[in-house]
């Protein structure tokens, strides 16, 4: 399916950048001189999943002309070996070959391949990223925190409240969770401009990487029977993680238009709980508002439902059946620490905010005239 998309980004450089074998997409488009003919391409993988986007430039941010997803479970086991498992790897490179696939058949000639934190972390990760390389064709760039943080903020900062002195926009992820401090734009326009820059440059305060994520919370805890104890006791231990952002951002400016934006898995979730959705279905997801209340409705909801139940829900389903739980304890404990009456819910992120950035550095905007 061909979507639209619009996502003002954080211009910044665009780091690791291979080329493909230079066909053209969308059914051989000619080179047209002067303009930007390039079919983008990012991929992250990360600790649970791995997510591919292509697109194009278009005057609107950009044009999705082919996506995947596919949960992967890179990291399962990691926190007790310090290593990639072998089941793990091998469905890795099984989605992995899936992406090259759609590449080579779209035709991207211009590509970031990111790497998070199952990779950074595990003892064979430099092993596994050359086995990629060698087998699959594809250059993987471990990225470190602070980058993953603000490839979070340039995916989905422009769902924030531009209004608002302060935002917190945080990303659960399967082996970490990302949580930046947005400011208030400084007078700027909050769409990008012709070059690409949407004004996030000096937007984001503070930042700070949490070393857990719904896999590693489940590991710890458990995810399959999960009591309201066991939970409360998921809830306090990413509380002591997150105390230090908290004391940093202190003396930060809010007002009545204080929000939080959150994208993940997790937020998604409950977002399609909350509308009761039998299936999964983005377009009613991506930028919904919800209040502190039909937030906290839907976790309990969540915590109300057997592990059959929530397996046989369609916006979770067996593949996320025993980590939802674990992704409800990290929100919740950042809606402890930042009290706000309303959140925002991305269905975008880092693959977004790649896209967004290899754009900007391009200048493609430049070259689309209204």
């Amino acid at each position: 399916m061909v979507s639209s998309f619009e996502a003002p980004g954080y211009a910044a450089p665009v780091g690791s950048d291979t080329r493909a074998n230079g066909r053209s997409g969308d059914g051989g488009t000619p080179h047209v001189p002067g303009r930007n003919n390039h079919v983008y391409a990012a991929l992250d993988l990360g600790t649970n999943n791995c997510r591919l986007l292509i697109a194009r430039p278009a005057r609107e941010g950009f044009r999705i002309i082919d996506a995947f997803s596919r949960i992967v479970r890179l990291g399962e086991g990691l926190t007790q070996s310090g290593r990639l498992g072998q089941g793990a790897i091998d469905r890795t490179l099984a989605a992995l070959e899936v992406c090259r696939t759609k590449m080579e058949n779209r035709g991207v000639t211009r590509v970031r391949l990111i790497a998070t934190e199952a990779c950074r972390i595990a003892l064979n990760g430099p092993d596994f990223i050359a086995r990629v390389r060698d087998e699959v064709g594809l250059s993987l760039e471990v990225v470190d925190r602070e980058t993953e943080a603000h490839l979070a903020a340039s995916g989905c900062a422009a769902l924030a409240d531009d209004q608002a002195e302060g935002v917190v926009l945080f990303d659960i992820g399967g082996g970490s969770s990302e949580i930046v401090w947005l400011s208030r734009p400084n007078g700027q326009s909050h769409g990008r401009d012709v070059n690409g820059d949407s004004g996030m440059r000096g937007r984001v305060r503070m930042w700070a990487s949490l070393q857990l994520g719904v896999v590693t919370i489940a590991e710890k805890f458990g995810g399959i029977d999960v009591t309201a104890d066991t939970y409360e006791r998921m809830v306090q231990h990413v509380s002591a993680d997150l105390a230090p952002f908290l004391d940093r951002t202190a003396s930060e400016l809010r007002c009545n238009r204080f929000h939080l934006l959150g994208t993940s898995g997790t937020v998604t979730t409950i977002a399609g709980v909350h509308l009761g959705l039998q299936r999964y279905d983005r377009r009613q997801v991506d930028g919904l508002w919800m209040n502190d209340g039909e937030i906290s409705e839907a976790i309990g909801r969540l915590q109300a439902m057997s592990y059959a139940d929530r397996v046989a829900n369609g916006c979770i389903g067996p593949e996320r059946a025993d980590l939802v739980l674990a992704g409800c304890a990290i929100f919740d404990a950042i809606r402890r620490a930042f009290p706000a009456d309303r959140i925002r819910i991305a269905d975008r992120g880092l693959r977004e905010g790649i896209l967004m950035q290899m754009m900007s550095a391009d200048r493609v905007w430049s070259h689309m005239r209204p």
